[in-house]
């Protein structure tokens, strides 16, 4: 099982509830795909391999990050504000976004991305 994205650990402790998203296979190296899950809309950022999942709408004018770009290998530019969030902790690093973007823990199991969205 290959590990990404927030929190430290994605071992199954029982306490997220990963949710099976794509095949890793779907997400090319540098590119992001946007899912909608029940109550949620994801985006997954591959970055050399890692992969990363965050709340595909930005948190400053709601613009679709699954539209952006990833920016030195740790950062996910808006399309539209030009706002650049970490990949892993969600922090703004370059505005006009003040606000965190909300971050998942993800893995890679038997080649399927899962995402933790509790």
């Amino acid at each position: 099982m290959q590990c990404g994205g927030f929190a430290g650990s994605c071992e199954d402790d029982g306490v997220a509830d990963f949710v099976r998203i794509a095949a890793a296979a779907e997400i090319p190296d540098w590119e992001i795909r946007g899912y909608d899950l029940p109550g949620a809309r994801i985006a997954v950022a591959n970055v050399d391999g890692r992969f990363h999942a965050f709340s595909a709408e930005c948190p400053y004018e709601g613009c679709d990050l699954s539209e952006g770009t990833i920016e030195d290998g740790e950062a996910v530019v808006c399309p539209e504000d030009r706002s650049a969030f970490d990949v892993e902790s969600g922090e703004p690093l370059r505005g006009p976004a003040e606000d965190v973007l909300p971050v998942y823990a993800t893995r890679v199991d038997m080649g399927w991305i899962e995402v933790a969205l509790s």
